[in-house]
């Protein structure tokens, strides 16, 4: 066999190595090595860092923000001009691990796009527990609310999104207002939410992670979702796997079904073959060739996020299908 054989084996046998070591990081939670090869295939050059800052005085209180990078004069304008509409995405990590940092990838992914994006992060167990990461997530949205549009963004058109325990966070600031309301928001303001694999309705508690982060609330039931379904609740795209073994598809039915009985018609979509992991892996490179997840995510954004368009009323609610 020629040198050129060779090299072609060679080359194979390192990138079937690197999506192997790709999914044993998932499978760890090391989201930083997906975020690496990510980078490493997508490059930054379509994306630019506008802040990179504290929101309150916890190292883990912070977050980023990305904007699409000026296009080469010589060539056409990529994407809209700015303001860009807004999506916050909220990591996951079972309330007691993960760092925004890892996940520019979804920065990579959607402000070429047209979008900005903020990547928040949150106090983890054991520095806070329920309703800690909702305060934090709500002081966050301050900070968009302040900040954002010297910086490019939206604040009127914001979206939340969130992968795991921050689909949790990101449902929970959609739903109950209280949590908006202690900095000056609205919820209702909100464009969208977009929900991957997220925990909804998991009474009883029956892991660490929950029963850690939610077991000293005085009220289990107001720790759910569910509870708080209501029909002037924003469009929400409810993304799910179906071979989700740590977070149960169920857990998005719940929440459509709950919404659809409070008078907001809605329906969880469940992507076959999909695990936990793939769900969000699907969001970055090498991965991304498999579009089921972005053919949903960037369809949703541009329909909640047209300039001029108001939110949504109840009744155009944007609906899902189960499979």
């Amino acid at each position: 066999m020629g040198w050129l054989g060779w090299t072609g084996i060679g080359v194979l046998v390192l990138a079937l190595s690197l999506l192997g070591g790709l999914r044993y990081a998932m499978a760890a939670n090391a989201v930083a090595l997906l975020d690496h090869a990510d980078a490493l295939f997508r490059g930054n050059s379509q994306i630019k860092l506008v802040a990179a800052t504290q929101y309150g005085p916890d190292p883990q209180q912070k977050l980023e923000m990305f904007v699409p990078a000026k296009p080469d004069k010589a060539g056409p304008a990529p994407h809209p001009p700015a303001p860009y509409p807004i999506v916050v995405f909220i990591h996951g990590g079972g309330w007691d691990s993960g760092d925004p940092h890892d996940y520019r990838f979804i920065a990579r992914a959607l402000v070429p796009q047209g979008y900005a994006v903020v990547l928040p992060g949150y106090r983890l167990y054991p520095k806070a527990r329920f309703p800690g990461m909702l305060e934090d997530g709500a002081a966050a949205l301050r900070w968009v609310h302040d900040h954002a549009a010297a910086l490019g963004g939206d604040p009127a058109r914001v979206v939340l999104m969130g992968h795991s325990a921050g689909a949790y966070n990101a449902a929970m600031l959609v739903l109950d207002k209280q949590w908006l309301a202690h900095e000056g928001l609205d919820a209702n303001q909100l464009r969208g939410f977009i929900g991957l694999a997220g925990p909804y309705d998991f009474l009883p508690l029956d892991t660490d992670a929950t029963r850690h982060s939610f077991g000293d609330a005085t009220d289990l039931r107001t720790t759910q979702p569910i509870r708080f379904a209501r029909a002037d609740g924003p469009p929400m795209l409810l993304l799910a796997g179906a071979a989700d073994k740590t977070v149960r598809p169920r857990n998005s039915v719940a929440l459509a079904e709950a919404m659809t009985a409070a008078g907001r018609p809605m329906r969880a979509e469940i992507l076959p073959g999909l695990s936990h992991t793939r769900i969000i892996m699907l969001m970055a490179k090498p991965f991304a060739s498999n579009h089921v997840v972005l053919d949903k995510v960037l369809p949703f954004l541009a329909s909640v996020t047209a300039p001029g368009m108001a939110r949504p009323a109840p009744s155009a609610a944007v609906q899902q299908t189960v499979h």
